[in-house]
C-alpha cells in the first residue's frame, strides 16, 4: 500500500488517536470501536513504512515520523473542513480559528468572548470544542488547535514537557470555592470555615493526575465520604442543588450555578489556588489568533470579580 492510498478516515483516526492519547478515547471520541481504531492506525503505519506512534504503558506519542504525517494529516483536514464550509455557504470571514477549551470554561469565558466577537469582528469565523488539559496540549502541539485555554493546579508546572515551550500567559489565578445547597447550615453566611468541612459528603470527579480528587476540598485530614462521582460540571451543580452534597468549583462559575445553590469562599487553611491558562504554539501568532486571545483576556477580566468577606 503506498501513501497515496490512505484514507481521509486513517488520517481522521490517527489524529484523533494522536491528540486523545490513547486508542480508547479516541474511539470514544470518534464513535468507533477500538478494532476498527486498531485497524486505521496498523494500516496508516503500513503504508508510512514507518511506525507513527509510540506505544507507552500511559498512552501513545507520536514518533519522529508521526509528527511528520500529523502536521501534513492536519493540513489536508483543515482543507477538507474549509471546502465543506464553502460549499455549505459559511463566509470564510477575515480568518478562522481553532479554540479549545477545557469543561468549565465553556459555562461563562467562552460564550462572553465569543458574544463580544460577533460584535466586533463578525467576520472572524472561530471553530472549538471542549477537551480535558493533556487533551488540548496534545491537540494544539499536533496543529490541530490554534489556541487553548487550560487549567492548573499547584504546582503549577508546564503544561508538557516537550520542546519548544509552548507560549502561556495567565487569565485569572484564583482560590477555589465550595459549591453548597442554599439549604445547606453553612450556606447561611458569607463563607465557610474550613474546619467545618470535615464529616461532610463530597460530589467529586474523576481522580485527575497525583491522585488529585477533584471536587472534594484539597488537604482535608480525613478520608472524605464521597457520595457520587461524577465527571459533568453541570451535573454536579445540579446534584448539590438537590442536596446530595458538596463539590468544589472556580469562583467564576458562580454566574452559572442553577437554583439551590450557593457558591462561597472557604476561610482558614490553605487556598487551593487555580489558575486559567491560554496556550499556543510559540510562533508568532496570526492576527485572527491575536484576536480572539484579547477577547479571551478580556472576557476573564469581567469574570474575575471579588470573592466578597472571608
Amino acid at each position: 500500500m503506498d501513501f497515496n492510498d490512505v484514507s481521509l478516515t486513517a488520517l481522521r483516526v490517527f489524529r484523533a488517536v494522536a491528540e486523545q492519547g490513547t486508542f480508547t478515547a479516541a474511539a470514544a471520541t470518534l464513535g468507533y470501536t477500538q478494532s476498527a481504531v486498531s485497524r486505521q492506525i496498523a494500516a496508516i503505519e503500513r503504508a508510512a513504512g514507518a511506525e507513527l506512534l509510540e506505544r507507552r504503558r500511559d498512552g501513545v506519542r507520536l514518533t519522529p515520523a508521526g509528527r511528520v504525517v500529523m502536521r501534513r494529516a492536519t493540513v489536508v483536514l483543515d482543507e477538507i473542513e474549509a471546502t465543506a464550509r464553502e460549499l455549505s455557504g459559511l463566509p470564510e470571514g477575515a480568518g478562522t480559528v481553532r479554540l479549545g477549551w477545557y469543561p468549565t470554561a465553556g459555562a461563562v469565558l467562552v460564550p462572553r468572548a465569543l458574544t463580544t466577537l460577533r460584535r466586533t469582528d463578525p467576520a472572524l469565523l472561530v471553530t472549538g470544542r471542549e477537551g480535558t488539559t493533556p487533551a488540548l496540549v496534545r491537540a494544539l502541539r499536533a496543529g490541530s488547535l490554534d489556541l487553548v485555554l487550560i487549567a492548573s493546579a499547584p504546582p503549577f508546572r508546564a503544561p508538557d514537557a516537550e520542546s519548544p515551550p509552548l507560549a502561556v500567559q495567565t487569565l485569572t489565578e484564583r482560590a477555589l470555592c465550595l459549591a453548597l445547597p442554599s439549604a445547606h447550615p453553612l450556606a447561611r453566611g458569607d463563607f465557610v470555615d474550613v474546619a467545618d468541612l470535615r464529616g461532610q459528603r463530597w460530589i467529586a470527579g474523576p481522580a485527575a493526575g497525583e491522585d488529585r480528587l477533584m471536587g472534594v476540598w484539597p488537604g482535608l485530614d480525613e478520608r472524605p465520604e464521597i457520595v457520587h462521582t461524577v465527571r459533568d460540571w453541570l451535573a454536579k451543580l445540579h446534584l448539590v442543588a438537590a442536596g446530595c452534597g458538596l463539590t468544589t468549583v472556580p469562583a467564576a462559575l458562580a454566574a452559572a450555578a442553577p437554583p439551590g445553590v450557593r457558591i462561597l469562599p472557604v476561610r482558614g487553611g490553605p487556598q487551593e489556588q487555580r489558575r486559567q491558562l491560554l496556550a499556543r504554539l510559540p510562533h508568532p501568532p496570526t492576527e485572527a489568533v491575536t484576536r480572539v486571545a484579547a477577547a479571551l483576556r478580556a472576557a476573564a477580566l469581567e469574570t474575575d470579580v471579588p470573592e466578597g468577606p472571608r
